[in-house]
């Protein structure tokens, strides 16, 4: 029973431990220039990283797309995933990694929506996939949503403010963890299915 016990134990624990490699962060502050060869951004910085806040920046969060392939600039549209980048720095000064915490790229379409309009103040919304390698060089996979802040005059300049970024990533299970998962639930099943035709044997 004890075996069977610890069997089922690491059944729980072993999905657990494949995905401990998740990332969710936030960023602040920073710029995009837009125009319908895609959107750059500049000067976005780290501000939180899995629940971590230095209460200073911790690093920087940079971006581009591709082309846009429909819709307009001004009322939303979708920007082509091809050529694209995301890449995440961290500094080392709140808890954080330092160097490389993600580097990859957006995958599917990226969505840029008009939230809002209040007279000339303007508000849109990025969205996409995402798909790379976190700092230890495991594959990561997720999604981010980029919210910003621009006018009228600016956005028929390119110009618009990065209000503020939240991304979060997941590690896929690895091969061999998830074979040891396997072989975990088959060592319950052989246990289980052993005390049962013990149990229905007569006395």
């Amino acid at each position: 029973m004890r075996r069977v016990l610890v069997l089922a134990l690491l059944s729980v624990t072993l999905p657990v431990a494949a995905w401990a490699d998740g990332i969710d962060l936030i960023n602040h502050f920073g710029t995009i220039t837009i125009s319908n060869a895609g959107i750059t951004s500049k000067g976005s910085q780290l501000s939180q990283f899995n629940g971590l806040n230095s209460g200073h920046s911790m690093g920087s969060v940079s971006f581009s797309t591709g082309a846009l392939i429909s819709g307009s600039i001004q009322t939303g549209g979708t920007f082509s995933s091809a050529g694209s980048s995301f890449k995440v720095i961290g500094i080392g000064n709140g808890g954080q990694p330092k160097g490389v915490i993600f580097s990859g790229a957006f995958v599917g379409p990226i969505t840029w929506t008009l939230v809002s309009q209040t007279g000339q103040s303007l508000i849109f919304q990025l969205t996409g996939g995402l798909a790379g390698t976190n700092g230890n060089g495991n594959t990561v996979s997720g999604t981010t949503t980029q919210m910003f802040h621009t006018t009228v005059a600016q956005l028929q300049k390119g110009i618009v403010h990065i209000t503020s970024g939240h991304t979060q990533l997941t590690a896929a299970p690895e091969p061999g963890t998830l074979g040891l998962l396997g072989l975990g639930l088959l060592g319950i099943g052989r246990q289980v299915r052993r005390k049962m035709l013990v149990s229905s044997r007569p006395a």
